[in-house]
């Protein structure tokens, strides 16, 4: 009969020999688990770009302290006064703190949840994003089994990707995942495309291998809506509009715009491209509340209809032109 063993969770690096928070892993447990609590004689702090203190439930970088912390790096003086900092938290004179560049935050129990490397911190559209805190978001849904979020370039538009792989044997669609990302990210870290994998391609030390991803494409972003083509010379006109601005091969009338991989940036330019169109001035909060063909048409032909603007001849027309 074999023994009633436990499992823990270790978290550590080096410069802390060698272990730093441990877990306990209930039996059974399906969720990663978090890296839990600091050891004896440790003590961990979770501070923003500013090295401040950051409430529950706030990323930031991972700072240890303790009995276990060492002296610095043989003969590289400058890693050492970049990596062991003062801790202002101290009372002990000359106490110093390692910055650990792992991004992390308590939860509600009052463990260490590990979302990532700072390194993965990447800039989009002006704003700083931690591909590690949306990964780990993407891990808090019951129907993903593991994630990984990369910046796809196509020419100077940034997009972020995510790839998932389903916890079952279906994914949930993307409508799902963002509504579910919603919840506790702001809208420019939701993913403009989710991919589905069998599994998550890793190297030969087992660390993902993001090299091996797939380019998103329409053959591998899980479809949301079933494709309905333009149905009327208004339709046509969008489509040809938001097939330009998105760089997408294919547009149906009932697509999400933000599914599509719309942002912020792409929806002024798609309200400005509606008003040369059609000279119809509309707000841009209705691309938010409509983001699709269908739902736009419909305003567009209203304010059409009241006859507060000058019709265009509704002719099929390039958006180079």
């Amino acid at each position: 009969e074999l023994p009633d063993c436990s499992v823990y969770n270790l978290y550590g690096p080096s410069e802390d020999t060698t272990y730093s928070t441990a877990m306990l892993v209930e039996r059974g447990e399906q969720r990663t688990p978090p890296i839990g609590r600091p050891l004896a004689n440790t003590q961990a702090y979770v501070l923003d770009q500013q090295m401040q203190l950051v409430p529950v439930g706030v990323s930031g970088e991972l700072y240890l302290s303790g009995e276990g912390l060492a002296r610095g790096y043989l003969d590289r003086p400058e890693l050492t006064a970049e990596r062991f900092v003062p801790n202002p938290w101290s009372t002990v004179a000359g106490e110093r703190m390692y910055r650990t560049g792992d991004l992390v935050r308590w939860n509600a129990s009052g463990e260490l949840e590990y979302l990532g490397r700072l390194d993965q911190q990447v800039k989009v559209r002006g704003y700083r994003i931690e591909l590690g805190e949306i990964e780990a978001r993407l891990l808090d849904h019951a129907g993903v089994t593991a994630a990984v979020v990369v910046v796809h370039e196509a020419g100077d538009d940034k997009r972020l990707v995510a790839y998932v792989v389903a916890a079952g044997e279906q994914l949930p669609n993307t409508a799902a995942l963002r509504s579910h990302l919603s919840e506790k990210l702001p809208e420019y870290m939701i993913p403009s495309a989710f991919v589905k994998l069998d599994e998550i391609p890793l190297t030969a030390n087992g660390k993902v291998n993001r090299r091996a991803l797939p380019a998103p494409d329409a053959t591998v972003i899980h479809p949301t809506t079933v494709f309905v083509p333009a149905r009327t010379p208004v339709e046509e006109l969008l489509v040809d509009i938001w097939s330009e601005i998105l760089r997408a091969p294919q547009v149906g009338v009932y697509d999400n715009f933000f599914d599509l991989g719309g942002h912020s940036l792409l929806a002024t330019q798609m309200v400005s491209r509606i008003r040369d169109a059609f000279q119809v001035e509309l707000p841009l909060r209705l691309l938010f509340e409509q983001p699709t063909v269908a739902g736009l048409t419909q305003s567009i032909e209203n304010e059409l209809q009241a006859g507060r603007n000058s019709v265009l001849p509704l002719q099929r027309m390039s958006c180079e032109g």
